[in-house]
């Protein structure tokens, strides 16, 4: 699916080259304060807070015979707001109208594409009288920013929004661009059937098994087939407590499995169910959810295990004590022996991934986000409200996401458990980490600092 395009146009010398600039993330028009330096269309992929659509840079819209070289120029300008979904009108707000910028507001007012009345150079306060001078062009509320400075980011993405926005391309949320194979790693401690578990799965014994703790010290890779969908499983050595750890080959070997945990999509913790919950899984736990993986918790041997009902209730007690920071991760029985609960635990890994690697419409996402904050408005600390303005996914694998506002380094932990619950439990993002990070009024425009 083509994206949606933005046609920016103006008068010459308002600041057009340099918001396409900023939209775009490079260089690539030239800036120079002599009026007309642009003459043929200029056009980028530009993202606007993960608003992604393509950005047109037009000439300077003169008044000038269709022969001239300027009146050329405008047909160019003409051609480009005609073809677009919508356009960016910039005014100089320093400046304020100009019988030109009137005549463009007149020609634009009389096509069909929906402009936005963009007020420039407005920093600080000087720009105040010429976006009041704007609403006399009958194309709506202005919109100051600063394109050189790169303020003004929250209204113009609000402004954008529900003229641009498309559908997500891949119905099912998925990165379309992503691997199809599952990258499955097991992980645990010595002898809790991780072995014997990946030989149930591949239907072989590919991995070598036998009572003596630690027969596997590499992370093995195994590709193959589950019905019909590729997996990559990795079996690793098993993770001790680091006191224990005092043979260099085994040392080894619990850095092996790290690595294992980083490439791994989803993470299966095996535990060994006739020893229950220890505090080093936690600590494994943990270690995966810090990578930002999708954690399953896997109790083995659960053919022999005594006390199964209370047992099962105990370890999740303590899991939802333990893993405060991740509710509802997935807790499962298994028996590496048999094979029972193997079929499951793949299933509930592909749903995971899923969730793993859903992107959010970035309207959907504002849609909750609104409906969130009007629910549960943030505190005002001192009396003095925190202004939460929009909230955009930045990545996936996991979902991450910034929400941006003023004061928001005052906001409780409380409050962002707010927004982390909510996320889950209204996008469908299940049991999976989530990075939700705050920013107050810096420059959003500025990907170098990303």
């Amino acid at each position: 699916m083509p994206l949606p395009t933005v046609a920016i146009v103006g008068r010459p010398n308002v600041g057009k080259s340099t918001l396409f600039n900023r939209l775009v993330g490079k260089r690539l028009a030239l800036v120079d304060d002599r009026p007309g330096v642009t003459r043929d269309r200029r056009e980028g992929e530009a993202s606007l807070l993960g608003l992604d659509f393509r950005v047109i840079d037009t000439a300077g819209f003169e008044d000038e015979d269709p022969e001239t070289l300027p009146g050329r120029m405008r047909q160019q300008t003409e051609a480009a707001v005609r073809d677009a979904d919508a356009a960016l009108f910039l005014i100089d707000a320093r400046e304020g109208l100009t019988p030109l910028d009137e005549e463009i507001g007149r020609w634009l007012r009389a096509e069909s594409t929906p402009v936005i009345v963009v007020g420039n150079k407005a920093e600080g306060r000087s720009g105040e009288s010429g976006l009041l001078d704007a609403f006399r062009l009958g194309l709506g509320d202005p919109v100051a920013i600063s394109a050189e400075h790169g303020e003004g980011v929250a209204d113009l993405f609000q402004a954008l929004l529900p003229l641009v926005e498309r559908d997500e391309p891949d119905e099912d949320g998925r990165d379309a661009e992503a691997d199809p194979t599952l990258k499955i790693a097991i992980v645990g401690r010595p002898n809790a059937g991780k072995s014997t578990l990946v030989n149930r799965m591949l239907g072989e014994e590919r991995m070598i098994t036998g009572p003596e703790a630690g027969i596997t010290r590499d992370s093995i890779s195994l590709d193959w087939q589950w019905k019909g969908r590729a997996v990559r499983l990795v079996d690793t050595a098993g993770l001790r407590k680091r006191a224990k750890v005092e043979d260099k080959l085994e040392r080894l070997s619990a850095a092996d499995t790290r690595r294992a945990i980083d490439y791994a999509e989803v993470v299966v913790l095996l535990l060994d169910a006739t020893r229950g919950l220890e505090s080093q899984d936690l600590r494994i736990a943990n270690q995966v959810i810090e990578e930002g993986r999708a954690l399953i918790i896997a109790l083995n041997k659960w053919d022999v295990a005594e006390n199964a009902s209370s047992l099962f209730n105990g370890v999740k007690a303590a899991l939802q004590e333990g893993l405060a920071q991740l509710r509802d991760v997935p807790l499962l029985t298994v028996s590496a022996k048999t094979g029972k609960g193997a079929d499951t635990l793949l299933e509930v890994a592909f749903d995971l991934r899923e969730a793993w690697s859903r992107r959010v419409g970035t309207g959907e996402l504002n849609r909750w986000f609104e409906a969130a904050t009007e629910a549960n408005p943030p505190p005002a600390p001192k009396g003095k409200r925190i202004k939460l303005r929009y909230v955009t996914q930045v990545k996936t694998r996991p979902p991450s996401f910034v929400v941006f506002g003023n004061r928001t380094d005052e906001l409780p932990e409380s409050y962002r458990r707010y927004l982390v619950n909510a996320l889950r439990r209204d996008l469908g993002l299940g049991a999976v980490p989530l990075r939700l990070e705050f920013r107050g009024r810096s420059n959003p425009f500025d990907r170098s600092r990303g």
